[in-house]
């Protein structure tokens, strides 16, 4: 439930950036469709990975691991809240439910398998998870634009500190399934912690582009700039320490970073 909320409280932010004027039924319909699509796909990596979850601590209680759902009825469920989230969305517009369908299609049947194969699954992994924000601001303007891709740019670049601030605090848990998900070969060092540094100095620029493109003005640049400020000192504290407290502050930052975003955004625009 708290990785469905954040995606889709990043779809009804982007939403209402959008739109002049809120149509309750139409937040409803993305609120709800998002998160059908958002349980498909969780739903559908848990199936995947059911043998793999039972060896890793965070995740042995999972319904599958325990024995308190069966394979047939996982993929029964997550099948019938895929198609009806899908099709939720198709009443916004077409587009709407094609990105929709490819978030769940890229995260389960892409992203899930690649995690024990390459780091790069945390590439492929981001492009579903930056499609919400494009995604709720398409729900109102029917089209691609490039105010759309900004919103997704913002959240793809997002993902990767946000991800490897994670990866690095479960890195021996994620040993223990044969996950490769820290950029370096040797996990937790300086190369990991530099990368995610880079990619963090990155993200300020790309989340000043709603100013460049008029989608907000100056108060909400010198709060996307301060916030970014914040967040590039606390990757910086973790390339200095390479210490699980600093990636934990770090993975912390980023849960507050991207609605601070989102919301400055929204708010210079009213």
């Amino acid at each position: 439930m708290r990785l469905a909320s954040l995606v889709v409280f990043s779809a009804a932010i982007c939403y209402g950036i959008a739109s002049p004027e809120i149509d309750w039924i139409s937040m409803g319909k993305l609120i709800l469709g998002g998160f059908l699509v958002t349980g498909a796909s969780n739903g559908f990596n848990q199936i995947i990975e059911k043998d793999l979850d039972k060896l890793m601590a965070r995740t042995q209680e999972r319904p599958m691991p325990q024995g308190r759902m069966q394979e047939p009825e996982a993929i029964a469920l997550s099948s019938i809240l895929g198609l009806s989230g899908v099709a939720i969305l198709y009443t916004l517009n077409p587009l709407s439910a094609a990105l929709g369908l490819v978030a769940m299609v890229l995260y389960s049947v892409v992203y899930t398998p690649l995690k024990r194969e390459t780091p790069f699954a945390v590439f492929v992994g981001a492009i579903p998870g930056s499609i919400p924000p494009m995604l709720g601001y398409i729900a109102y303007s029917g089209e691609m634009s490039i105010q759309a891709a900004i919103l997704f740019g913002i959240q793809f670049m997002w993902q990767f500190p946000h991800f490897w601030a994670i990866a690095w605090r479960l890195d021996e848990d994620y040993k223990k399934a044969g996950f490769k998900l820290l950029p370096s070969p040797n996990g937790k060092d300086v190369t990991s912690a530099f990368q995610t540094l880079i990619y963090t100095i990155g993200l300020v620029p790309i989340s000043l582009l709603p100013v460049v493109f008029k989608m907000s003005g100056l108060f909400s640049g010198v709060i996307i700039l301060s916030a970014g400020l914040v967040f590039v000192y606390q990757a910086y504290k973790l390339f200095k320490s390479q210490s699980d407290e600093d990636a934990k502050r770090l993975m912390f930052g980023s849960f507050f970073y991207l609605p601070i975003v989102q919301l400055a955004i929204l708010l210079d625009k009213l």
